[in-house]
């Protein structure tokens, strides 16, 4: 029974230092990151922008070709 209890104690002793050096490890990562500035953030939301654009506009024409597609089989 002790023996059992030890390993319980061992294990949520590694468990709160795995969890706790997880933080501190993505706290040193994130210090490393370069993050954009207004102009470069304002270029990549444009860019996102127009691709989302570009895409909706794809599958809405695919959409309607396939939707003519099905009505001409099914005629």
């Amino acid at each position: 029974m002790a023996s059992f209890l030890s390993n319980i104690g061992k294990t949520l002793r590694r468990s709160v230092t795995g969890t706790t050096g997880f933080f501190r490890g993505s706290a040193q990562e994130l210090k490393k990151v370069r993050w954009p500035n207004r102009k470069e953030m304002v270029s990549y939301t444009i860019v996102v922008l127009i691709m989302c654009l570009i895409l909706t506009l794809f599958f809405f024409i695919i959409d309607l070709g396939i939707a003519e597609i099905v009505k001409w089989i099914t005629k």
